[in-house]
């Protein structure tokens, strides 16, 4: 669970210290990336909290987020129209939901070990 992180982490720190500008024309192919990475790293953890996770589904779904994504974005230039806006309206709307689950996994969890604490305690 802690390799998305720190492949994450990792990602950013390079980003920070090597100074690579993004060009203007490009930059809303690298948020819509950006964005289908998000929502494939938070629905590969909910999906290892609800103990459903599979590498193959994690992969695809990374590869084939990407190029959707970066497909109606080349399209919505071609055509004139803000295309990748669909894209990011879908993967924000699926980054909150997964980041509900999350938490809401979490604190049931959390509750659990702590009721299971208190009736341990003598």
């Amino acid at each position: 669970m802690w390799l998305p992180f720190i492949g994450l982490l990792v990602g950013i720190l390079l980003g920070l210290s090597t100074g690579i500008r993004v060009p203007d024309a490009y930059t809303s192919y690298l948020s819509i990336a950006v964005l289908a990475s998000l929502d494939t790293l938070f629905g590969g953890i909910r999906a290892h909290l609800e103990k459903t996770f599979e590498e193959k589904v994690f992969i695809t779904g990374f590869f084939s987020n990407i190029i959707l994504a970066a497909g109606l974005a080349f399209l919505g230039v071609h055509l004139g129209v803000d295309l990748y806006l669909a894209a990011v309206f879908a993967f924000g709307v699926r980054l909150f939901n997964n980041i509900a689950q999350i938490r809401r996994l979490l604190l049931e969890r959390w509750s659990k070990r702590k009721k299971k604490d208190l009736s341990a305690s003598p």
